[in-house]
Parts: C-alpha cells; structure tokens; sequence
C-alpha cells in the first residue's frame, strides 16, 4: 500500500503516506507513525523507495520517500499475486449451481 501511494504522490513524507491511506481507505487504516517508519526503512534497505531530506508545506525538515525502479517491479508482482489471491477467494464465495 505504502508503494502504491508513492506511486499515487509522487515523493512524499510519513505524515503524508499515513493521511493518503487514511483517507484512501475512508478511515478503515489508521497508520501510526511507529508502525509506518520501520516499513519504510525496510523498503529504503530493500531498494524499493530512495528518501531524501528536504522541507514540507509547513517548513519542516522531513525525510521525502520516493519509489524506486526495484520498487516499481516489486509492486506489479505484488499487484499480480493479490490479483490471484481476490480471484481464488472469489470463487470460494461462489454459489454452487
């Protein structure tokens, strides 16, 4: 999700990611910054999103993630495999004729 929204946003600080979910999923997710940083931080070390220091709309020093080619790849698998999983559920839920 956090891939995804980078994607959406464009280069985008914590606070940012964590408002678009919230909002994107109508209040369903509600990211706390101390579960939301150590992801980033493992996608940073995996190479999926590259952050950078720079300063946001309320002129605060914040780290801005963006998402890296490696990420773009990771994120068209994972989409393909989600795909899969909703399709196998789906026809789980199915009526039998």
């Amino acid at each position: 999700m956090v891939l995804r929204t980078l994607v959406s946003l464009g280069p985008s600080h914590g606070y940012a990611i964590a408002a678009r979910l919230e909002q994107v999923s109508e209040g369903a997710l509600l990211l706390n910054m101390g579960t939301l940083y150590p992801g980033l931080m493992r996608l940073e070390q995996r190479g999926f999103v590259r952050a950078e220091w720079g300063t946001t709309e309320k002129n605060r020093r914040a780290r801005f993630y963006a998402v890296t080619a490696a990420g773009r790849r990771h994120l068209a698998t994972e989409k393909r495999d989600l795909d899969r999983m909703v399709s196998i559920i789906d026809a789980l839920f199915q009526e039998p004729a």
